[in-house]
């Protein structure tokens, strides 16, 4: 079995296998494929670093690394039907969004900080409804279209279920106001 690699061109990567001829047909299924092979995988080496215990009395690892193994087969399930299952055009991979990568990012990292502050810089907590407003507000920039009046009810829904749900419910202990006014 052989793998040629041709430079700048993926739909070009070709296996030779006792005369069966298998080309990638959809480079997104593919790299789909490959991405959850990749993550599943990971996850499953994570997870058979803990405990495994048997099917009867299962560990802190059992559920992980099944999860982690299922998803590693699924990716290459994907993977093998991408060579196999014609598609019109390939069904090419586009450019890279960097747009959306940025703001989700960037949406995720002030969530962080707005929940536990910046020690390093004097910035105390925000809490848990100031955060969700904001992490609302920055990722609706990583699309096309930004109406304020639709981000400002979806981010007072999120805010008012995430308060039921982990405040209430969970009774989690972490700051819900400003540490500005609670403190």
């Amino acid at each position: 079995m052989r793998l040629f690699l041709c430079p700048f061109g993926y739909q070009n990567v070709v296996t030779k296998t006792r005369g069966i001829h298998l080309k990638i047909q959809s480079q997104k299924d593919f790299f789909a494929g490959l991405m959850f092979t990749v993550v599943g995988g990971s996850f499953a080496a994570g997870a058979s670093q803990y405990t495994l215990g048997s099917g009867a009395k299962m560990g802190p690892g059992y559920f992980p690394l099944i999860l982690g193994l299922m998803l590693a087969v699924l990716g290459c399930a994907i993977a093998v039907k991408s060579m196999i299952t014609p598609t019109p055009d390939g069904d090419k991979v586009g450019k890279f969004a960097w747009k959306p990568l940025f703001f989700i990012i960037a949406a995720n990292l002030v969530f962080g900080a707005s929940i536990g502050g910046l020690p390093l810089i004097g910035l105390k907590p925000l809490g848990l409804i100031v955060g969700i407003y904001l992490l609302t507000y920055i990722a609706s920039h990583a699309g096309e279209e930004h109406n304020f009046k639709e981000v400002a009810v979806l981010a007072t829904i999120l805010a008012a279920l995430s308060y039921v749900a982990f405040i209430v419910l969970l009774k989690l202990q972490f700051p819900v106001w400003p540490a500005y006014f609670t403190a």
